[in-house]
């Protein structure tokens, strides 16, 4: 379920932490027409906030009674369970957003921590920077009971594109982290390029475009290769692993002539080497997911 940037009746929002983020968060509910409470440990910060409208509240605690709906931005699940577990603070009956970051296992162990005292509890994840907070170019993942994020689904809309990923709390962070990876693995192929090309007198923003067009068409793939990784069956019917890899050799070998690191064509290589030894030679390159799939040794 993915909702984009609607307007919604005044709800009574609290947020909890406010760094760069929670501030961002705090301003689009205000903008959204929200009764806005906010809580830090550094009041100053809330400044801003108070002159736009926003309440400051004098505790944690009363942050989350003020409120029908309780949004965290802390620095980290630690610190969201050593606040909330404070004298003062009571949990039951609250309804508890969490987009503090953390791992998958950490969100799982909070969302329980929450629940036993009586807390309706979301996690969540937030695929943006602060000055996207507001617009539908935020992308705020959310995963935990239906209900609850149905029943709050308007009001969360003001910070972004909402998007539901199911009942297991710790979805949001992973998909999260997957993300990362997408993002890193990207901009690390485009930068080992532009050093290539650079080599050769060619800068960055000549090789953009061509980039990007690389990225657009290698991204049309995934849906198909998702339909080979969800059956297990990798019939080569655009290239064999094996062709793959003689193009990661000549990768390779042009990265060294030019002088450029070859760490990531070495990478792609030694994955592709092990399942070809596997004997997944002639099968397509989705069939490398059994070499993620393994831990590291």
């Amino acid at each position: 379920m993915t909702t984009g940037i609607h307007h919604s009746s005044p709800t009574a929002v609290s947020v909890v932490g406010l760094g760069l983020m929670g501030r961002a968060l705090a301003q689009a509910l205000l903008r959204a027409g929200h009764h806005v409470t906010v809580w830090n440990r550094t009041p100053a910060k809330a400044a801003a906030l108070v002159a736009d409208g926003a309440r400051l509240a004098p505790s944690a605690g009363a942050a989350l009674r003020s409120a029908d709906l309780t949004i965290l931005c802390l620095t980290d699940d630690e610190a969201v369970r050593g606040l909330l577990g404070q004298d003062g603070v009571v949990l039951a009956g609250t309804t508890l957003v969490n987009l503090t970051s953390a791992g998958s296992a950490q969100a799982r162990e909070t969302a329980r921590w929450a629940e036993q005292r009586g807390a309706r509890y979301l996690d969540g994840a937030i695929m943006a920077v602060p000055p996207a907070i507001g617009t539908a170019e935020a992308v705020i993942l959310h995963s935990g009971p239906r209900t609850d994020f149905e029943a709050h689904e308007p009001t969360l809309a003001a910070l972004g594109t909402v998007t539901y990923l199911g009942d297991d709390p710790g979805l949001a962070s992973l998909y999260d982290a997957a993300g990362l990876t997408m993002m890193w693995s990207v901009l690390n192929a485009w930068l080992h390029g532009t050093a290539m090309l650079r080599a050769a007198g060619v800068d960055a923003a000549s090789y953009a475009p061509f980039a990007q067009q690389i990225a657009v068409g290698v991204a049309g793939w995934l849906p198909g290769y998702a339909e080979q990784v969800d059956r297990g069956s990798f019939p080569a019917e655009v290239s064999a692993l094996e062709t793959d890899a003689r193009a990661m050799s000549h990768l390779l070998h042009e990265s060294a002539a030019l002088g450029v690191s070859t760490e990531l064509p070495r990478l792609f290589k030694a994955l592709a080497d092990r399942a070809i030894a596997a004997g997944h030679g002639s099968e397509q390159y989705p069939v490398l997911i059994e070499e993620f799939g393994r831990p590291t040794p």
